[in-house]
């Protein structure tokens, strides 16, 4: 029986495009065993395109059971795990997009995204088109890349003229929780951007779908995961002090919330190798 294969390929975007998405992650995995895998919550905006096969949901991140198979897809924030089934094979690319992104390319705010998985075609019309098709014509990753960034930074350029309504205090806020990987006091920020808390938390989740202080649960999560898989620390202790929980038994208990299971558990679970993605560490 042949060995199964795996291939990996990131890709930082373009400078036009570079504000709104954080990377490319390319992949090709052929001949692993079919399973389940598991989407986990992070500080990103995820638009897939699957290559060959649509891609199947089997729980969405909202809870609900699938199966939705997509063969192109946007999904927001969330704060639980989708499920995606698979049958040892995935090849696609997957953009991880930034909060600014889903008002520069897809002219909403991220908050009518989250918790959810839409088909492309549904917020891009021709625009996500082209893009399958594109991706499906190109003939290496170097090609795919380059498409991308030209269908990005079109998209970005015909909304030039769309108004934002970010307000300069709700991005701020979010800046300021990613500068911090969520290892910050809510109130101080709210007091710095000259909010309230509460006020801070309303305006917060009508542009992003989540809390602040959901936001910060999220990123001290990447960031364990990352370090995790790194193998960065000698002990899981060592990560989630690192990454500001009380101890572990806190960081394994947000782990069930968030992945639905504990670190160990989630890895040895994954039949795929698990996907590159932007350095969040580097944040």
């Amino acid at each position: 029986m042949p060995e199964p294969v795996a291939e990996q390929h990131v890709c930082r975007p373009g400078a036009l495009v570079r504000e709104y998405v954080d990377g490319y992650s390319g992949y090709d995995m052929r001949g692993f065993p079919a399973g389940r895998h598991m989407g986990l919550p992070s500080r990103h905006l995820t638009l897939v395109v699957q290559f060959d096969a649509p891609i199947t949901l089997s729980v969405l991140p909202d809870g609900r059971s699938g199966p939705r198979r997509f063969d192109a897809l946007i999904g927001g924030f969330h704060t639980q795990p989708a499920v995606i089934e698979h049958d040892g094979n995935q090849r696609g690319v997957q953009l991880h997009l930034t909060a600014a992104g889903a008002r520069a390319l897809f002219g909403m705010p991220a908050g009518e995204l989250v918790e959810t998985v839409v088909p492309l075609e549904a917020v891009w019309g021709r625009t996500a088109t082209e893009l399958v098709e594109r991706l499906g014509e190109a003939e290496s990753w170097d090609a795919r890349f380059t498409a991308i960034d030209q269908v990005l930074a079109r998209a970005a350029a015909g909304r030039a003229e769309v108004p934002s309504a970010v307000r300069p205090e709700t991005a701020e806020a979010m800046r300021r929780l990613v500068s911090a990987r969520g290892d910050v006091d809510i109130t101080s920020v709210a007091a710095d951007v000259g909010w309230s808390r509460r006020h801070l938390s309303e305006q917060f989740g009508t542009e992003y779908g989540v809390t602040p202080k959901a936001m910060a649960r999220v990123l001290r999560f990447e960031r364990s995961k990352v370090l995790f898989i790194r193998g960065a620390r000698s002990t899981l202790a060592a990560i989630a002090a690192e990454c500001g929980y009380a101890d572990q038994a806190h960081m394994a208990r947000e782990w069930r919330t968030l992945a639905g299971a504990s670190p160990t558990q989630w890895l040895a679970d994954e039949q795929l190798p698990v996907a590159h993605a932007p350095d969040v560490l580097a944040a």
